[in-house]
This record gives C-alpha cells, sequence and structure tokens, in this order.
C-alpha cells in the first residue's frame, strides 16, 4: 500500500517525516524519494537486524535520513533529544518484515524450526516465547491464546502446552506447532488459516508488548505532530485495528484530530496477488486539526 501510504502522508518536500516501524526501509525509500529534494525522514525500529539492512536501502539518500534503534512508543524523547519540534506525518505499519519472518532465526515463523524467541530486540533482556510457554500457568497461557490471539481453543491449548511441557520442555517451534497440529486433528483445507497461526500471533504480542507499545504511543501522538500533520498505521489484525479506530474517533470527538478514512482502505487485489502478507492490511488516516 505505499502509494495509498504517500497520498495520506502528503508527502511533501521540504518537511520531515517519520517511519516508527522502518523495517527493511520499502516504505522509507519511497518517503525519500516522493520528498526530493529537501524532505527528511527518521526511521525507528526495535530490531537491530532489520535496521542494518534499512541502513544499506537508505544510503543512497545520504543526509535526508536518521535512523534510531528505539520503539515508536519513544518518538517523544527521541523528538525531545534532537531539539526538533514535530514531523509533518508519521507512519506505522505494524507487520512483520520479510528478514523476521524468513531470515531471522527467532521463532516468529511456524513453517521453518527455529527457537522460540519472538523477541524484536534479542539484546535486550526479557523473556522470549519460550520462557513464556514453560514458565506461564495456565490461566496466563489461556488468557494470552484468548486475548491476543483471539483463539477460540486457548483454554485447551493452555492445558496441552503445561502438560506437554513437564516431559519435554519448549525449545523449538515445531514442538508447538506439533502440538497445535495434534490438537486440532486431520482435515485442514487447502486454504484455511493454518491452525497455529494464532497462538503464534499471541505469543509475539505478549513477548514484545505490542498492544502495550501501540496504546502508549496514540496516547501522545497528536502531540508529535506539526499541525496538518498525518498519521497513517497500517494494521493487521483486529485487535491493532481496534485500538486505532477508537483512538482516532476520540481525537475527532475532541476535536484534536480528523479522520481522513471513514473505513479502512484495503489493499488492491493485484497486491495481494503479488503479496499474498497484505491480504488482511488496513489503512487508517488521520490529521491534525490546527494551523
Amino acid at each position: 500500500m505505499v502509494e495509498e501510504v504517500l497520498v495520506g502522508l502528503d508527502c511533501r518536500s521540504g518537511r520531515m517525516y517519520v517511519d516508527g516501524t522502518v523495517g527493511e526501509g520499502g516504505h522509507a525509500a519511497a518517503i525519500l524519494n516522493r520528498t526530493a529534494p529537501d524532505g527528511k525522514l527518521w526511521g525507528l525500529d526495535r530490531d537491530p537486524a532489520v535496521l542494518k539492512i534499512a541502513a544499506g536501502r537508505l544510503a543512497p539518500y545520504t543526509s535526508r535520513f536518521r535512523l534510531f534503534h528505539r520503539s515508536y512508543a519513544q518518538l517523544g524523547e527521541i523528538l525531545a533529544e534532537t531539539g526538533e519540534p514535530a514531523a509533518a506525518g508519521i507512519l506505522l505499519d505494524l507487520g512483520l518484515s520479510l528478514q523476521q519472518l524468513q531470515r531471522s532465526g527467532r521463532g516468529f515463523s511456524f513453517q521453518g524450526d527455529e527457537p522460540l524467541d519472538m523477541r524484536f530486540n534479542p539484546e535486550e533482556p526479557g523473556q522470549t516465547a519460550a520462557d513464556l510457554l514453560n514458565r506461564a500457568t495456565p490461566a496466563a497461557l489461556e488468557k494470552i491464546f484468548h486475548e491476543y490471539g483471539e483463539e477460540p481453543h486457548a483454554r485447551r491449548y493452555a492445558r496441552l502446552v503445561v502438560a506437554s511441557r513437564r516431559q519435554h520442555p519448549f525449545r523449538f517451534t515445531h514442538q508447538l506447532v506439533a502440538l497445535v497440529q495434534e490438537a486440532q486433528g486431520p482435515g485442514r483445507r487447502r486454504g484455511e488459516r493454518h491452525p497455529a497461526t494464532r497462538v503464534f500471533q499471541a505469543l509475539r504480542i505478549a513477548v514484545n508488548r505490542e498492544l502495550e507499545e501501540l496504546a502508549l504511543f496514540l496516547g501522545e501522538a497528536p502531540g508529535w505532530l506539526l499541525p496538518g500533520g498525518r498519521l497513517a498505521v497500517i494494521s493487521y489484525h483486529s485487535l491493532e485495528d481496534r485500538l486505532v479506530k477508537q483512538r482516532m474517533q476520540a481525537w475527532e470527538r475532541a476535536g484534536v484530530m480528523r479522520r481522513l478514512t471513514r473505513k479502512p482502505l484495503a489493499p488492491s487485489p493485484g497486491e495481494v496477488e503479488q503479496n499474498p502478507r497484505a491480504r488482511s492490511a488496513k489503512l487508517r488516516v488521520a490529521e491534525k486539526i490546527g494551523k
């Protein structure tokens, strides 16, 4: 949804934009292209591996970009440290990058067999997905699977995890996939969602406190925008989208921001055909009121 993002942010030369989830730099490069010759971009990400990729991809733009190994929820701290008053536009793309899914070796995907880590920033201390599976109470696991994965079999999976870890503590993704598949039984239809999808999503959200980070960001975002500045958020599941929708509605009622997308924008059929991971993407845009 690159063109939709560029239009939503009203990208222009001479302004500063923030990509709060810069990933491998795809949206960031497009923003820098659109804002030539003197638009600037800040890219933030919690994952040091994708920041290295972004740095290489954005190298041709030389002095027009800066990268920060920080969470988008810390943008206010960066603005204060640098003396920058605010941004003309902020983008959050809350999906995982190809690096994380295919090459990180941290267990984000159930397609291979990797250590059950799932931390965006493995350099920080903190519990991994394996730690959660091996230490959390049945009630805590059920809550994670139910609230963060919207998993209808949350209680059953929680009990199975606790029973299984007594014999073999969880270390690798194949152990969790096998448990879910065995519990699900045979008969998954072609094209149907993989039964481990919701469980993996729930663990990743819990490990990285993703909804808490998003809530912190949304609590401060209008103050990080210039008058007339825009916020664009791409979400991929109902938990994120609900938070963004409700906060944008609240801003509008308070006269702080106005929604530019009453209904979220979805990717075109052609984009979904080229990138099936985009099929669940929803883009919402709001503009700060003021002169």
